[in-house]
């Protein structure tokens, strides 16, 4: 009489999500023996084949895939219960690691993180700083604050709203050049870009595209916008980014009212194989959550 147990369920789940035995060792951080006698323990007890293995490759069975249905949400609500009855008497504790961008995690994401370590004496926060669209499995990314439109993924996703472009120039560059009062006015204009965009910008709700032109072009934001304070020409920004430089006098904003549609603005994560996220995480996320969806910016 095999044993089955809750971890050879949420193991089997993991084996689903990754396709192959020895990934979701890795995943979980077991050997691949472990795993292996889990499935196996588990399929001798339920009677059925649940995953095809051959010499190549691993295939869950169509029993095996509508058992996997079944289970995850079952799990899911176990292992949640388990935390909230746990949280009444403990505090949060441990490592978590998040991700974001070089401009925005400081001047936005540390002081929130800051606010939340104060109250919560027993994490640690790792925050990671990257430009790049990092795999969270591989960078080992608890939760990722992401800017701009996500291309299709298995990341579950919390929407926080948008934030604003402006369109800007230093007061030098329209001095000499002119201000331009409509956005294909700038086909006349010098415009920073960044060197990997196609020359159009997309402008109000029905996303007119304007081409563009210039010759100075970076894929640093901070570059492009020290370039445009300088007066090299016009440059195309979140508001945020340049929000101290509008305050200080040192660029203007132009085309006020025309600007692109709101860049969206997100938390994204990587779905438990089984179970909910750790209390900690979703604790977290919820500070975050609550705090930058506040943000007008």
């Amino acid at each position: 009489m095999t044993l089955t147990s809750f971890a050879d369920y949420a193991t089997f789940l993991t084996i689903i999500d990754e396709g192959s035995l020895t990934s979701a060792a890795t995943r979980l951080g077991k050997s691949l023996q472990s795993v292996s006698r889990s499935l196996a323990r588990l399929e001798s007890d339920l009677g059925v084949e649940l995953v095809s293995r051959t010499t190549r490759r691993l295939r869950p069975t169509a029993v095996g895939l509508e058992f996997a249905g079944r289970i995850r949400l079952a799990l899911t609500t176990i292992d949640a219960a388990r935390e909230d009855l746990l949280a009444s008497d403990r505090r949060l504790a441990g490592t978590i690691r998040i991700g974001t961008s070089s401009l925005f995690g400081p001047e936005y994401v540390a002081p929130i993180l800051s606010q939340f370590l104060t109250r919560n004496l027993e994490i640690d926060i790792e925050l990671v700083l990257s430009d790049e669209r990092v795999d969270l499995v591989a960078e080992k990314l608890d939760l990722a604050i992401r800017i701009g439109h996500l291309p299709d993924s298995n990341l579950r996703v919390r929407r926080l709203g948008g934030l604003s472009w402006a369109v800007f120039a230093s007061p030098a560059y329209l001095a000499a050049y002119g201000r331009p009062e409509r956005p294909r006015d700038l086909t006349h204009h010098e415009c920073v870009l960044r060197a990997s965009d196609d020359d159009r910008w997309v402008f109000g709700g029905n996303k007119r595209r304007i081409a563009v032109q210039g010759r100075f072009r970076s894929e640093s934001a901070a570059a492009r916008n020290a370039a445009v304070a300088s007066g090299l020409g016009i440059g195309l920004a979140p508001l945020w980014q340049v929000r101290q430089l509008v305050e200080q006098g040192i660029v203007e904003q132009i085309l006020v009212g025309h600007e692109p549609p709101p860049i969206p603005l997100q938390i994204v994560w990587v779905r438990p194989s089984a179970g909910s996220l750790p209390r900690r995480i979703r604790a977290a996320m919820e500070f975050l959550a609550a705090r930058l969806s506040a943000l007008r910016i």
